[in-house]
């Protein structure tokens, strides 16, 4: 069965992308760089601070996952999280996107934990749920190319307001981040009560099983699950250490000042949200871990090639860009698409949908990552870059950092993910083997839109 969802349906289930990638891309990219340069804090001090602040929320998904495996109310497991979440978003983004000269270091590492438990809240749920509305091999790629493009629609909205600020209200740098922050709080409530009312959740029987940091641990462990996390941290470490050096790069080393390099940036999420629907067509050709490894080999050669693209804009430097936002978009719906795919794997298995399991482990690479990713402000403050004073051997570093170590990461994802074992076919039979389990004990089917299933009745169970 295929279970196609409506295209209205997807629509409304990626809508709170929106609030969401407007946090995230001023995360790495923005609120870092506005925090030095702007707010005054030192390069080493807010490096640290993003570091391990999101370091240490990684140990909150394998409970969070625990406890939305085991959550069973009448809007299903995880649309309860993700209403739950949007308040604490909202005074976390009021805090940290007004914040004002003569903040400390405290004011910062404070706002960043509340924000990134709300954002943990969000996000696990949000992708989890997308998980269980369809079963098919095919679907949840479509599922998931939607949650990718509302993740890119997202980030383009945010990147718009800094330039339309600048020429139309004469705006400075400040007020534009100052706009992020009221974007995302406006949009926050708006998008989850939309999803929440519109998208059908399937409830499962309550089924006795443990769910906590033991089972966690037993899913890495599984050989197909850490070649998909590697290869997930990999491609997300790529973009993210160019994301967190974009300003510094463009502004640096071409030549651009703030707002042009934004108007760099929004070529490339443009281009990224092009991308969006050719990943699930190349997958549905080829199968998601060839696709993705093709990505990772584009993302290579053209992260590489932005060394030699000419300072100021041009045609050549603008192609550059968008051949590389192209492949932005691969591994967060193709590795999101291949997880539930896996989670089919773990229920034949051990008779447990650990869904919510399954997706902490994800969100915590993916926060891995991005944490590692804003590290690299450490690692170039090491090398003598300074923000403010230009030098040789700054600069090198800030190249190399920029465009070499990204190219490398990506070659080294194209030959992990194509050793990934769990594709079309080996899903069919494990999708055959649970329809027939199924057949004899039935689930409830996802329920249509905007409708709930009802709960079924407790069946005793063990793990």
């Amino acid at each position: 069965m295929s279970e196609r969802r409506s295209s209205w349906t997807l629509a409304a289930f990626a809508a709170p992308c929106l609030p969401l990638a407007a946090l995230g891309l001023p995360l790495v990219v923005y609120l870092p760089e506005y925090y030095v340069s702007d707010l005054g804090l030192s390069l080493s001090m807010v490096g640290s601070a993003f570091l391990l602040v999101r370091v240490a929320d990684i140990i909150l998904d394998p409970i969070l996952g625990g406890l939305m495996d085991t959550t069973r109310t009448r809007l299903g497991r995880f649309r309860p999280w993700l209403l739950a979440a949007a308040p604490v978003l909202m005074l976390a983004a009021y805090f940290l996107f007004m914040a004002k000269p003569g903040i400390g270091p405290l004011y910062l590492w404070g706002w960043l934990v509340v924000c990134y438990v709300g954002y943990s809240m969000a996000v696990l749920s949000h992708t989890a749920w997308g998980a269980v509305l369809s079963p098919d091999y095919q679907q949840r790629s479509r599922v998931y190319g939607w949650w990718s493009a509302g993740n890119v629609v997202g980030m383009i909205l945010v990147l718009l307001l800094p330039p339309l600020l600048a020429i139309v209200f004469k705006g400075d740098h400040a007020a534009g981040i100052q706009a992020m922050g009221w974007l995302i709080i406006a949009l926050l409530p708006l998008t989850f009560l939309l999803a929440s009312a519109v998208v059908g959740e399937t409830n499962v029987p309550p089924v006795r099983h443990q769910a906590g940091l033991k089972q966690y641990l037993g899913l890495i462990k599984r050989p197909s699950v850490q070649i998909l996390l590697f290869a997930d941290l990999l491609m997300g470490l790529a973009p993210g250490i160019a994301g967190a050096l974009f300003f510094f790069f463009f502004e640096r080393i071409k030549g651009f000042d703030k707002g042009e390099a934004g108007v760099l940036l929004l070529i490339y999420f443009v281009a990224a949200l092009g991308g969006s629907p050719i990943w699930p067509l190349l997958a549905k050709k080829i199968g998601k871990h060839k696709a993705l490894a093709v990505a990772a080999l584009i993302y290579a050669f053209v992260q590489f090639a932005t060394v030699f693209t000419p300072s100021g804009m041009s045609v050549i430097g603008t192609l550059i860009l968008i051949l590389a936002g192209l492949p932005y978009s691969a591994a967060p719906l193709l590795v999101r698409s291949m997880m539930a795919d896996l989670g089919d794997e773990e229920r034949l298995v051990s008779g447990v949908d650990r869904t919510g399991l399954l997706y902490a482990v994800v969100n915590g690479t993916v926060k891995l990552g991005y944490a590692l990713a804003i590290g690299v402000f450490i690692v170039l403050g090491k090398l003598g870059f300074d923000p403010k004073v230009p030098s040789a051997q700054g600069d090198t570093a800030l190249i190399a950092l920029y465009a070499v170590a990204p190219a490398v990461l990506g070659l080294l994802v194209c030959a992990v993910i194509l050793r990934y074992p769990l594709d079309a076919t080996a899903h069919a039979e494990i999708r055959r083997q649970l329809d027939e389990r199924d057949a004899a004990e039935p689930l409830p089917s996802p329920s249509p839109e905007p409708h709930v299933a009802p709960l079924a009745s407790p069946k005793p169970a063990a793990e």
